[in-house]
């Protein structure tokens, strides 16, 4: 994933930030516990794609 293309994406549901989770390929949000896929390397930003997370899986990532 490409870095600058990090910085500027957010999540499309609170506006926050998004962590990067390359074992998953997922970019996460914390706020919401929200995991959205990357698929060939495109960031799929739909609420409806995004993986509901645990509580424990979101501490994991820091």
């Amino acid at each position: 994933m490409d870095t600058r293309l990090l910085d500027v994406l957010v999540c499309p549901l609170c506006k926050g930030p998004l962590k990067y989770d390359r074992e998953r390929q997922e970019l996460v949000c914390r706020a919401d516990r929200l995991a959205y896929p990357i698929r060939d390397g495109i960031p799929v930003m739909l609420a409806d794609e995004a993986r509901p997370m645990t509580a424990e899986e979101v501490e994991a990532l820091k």
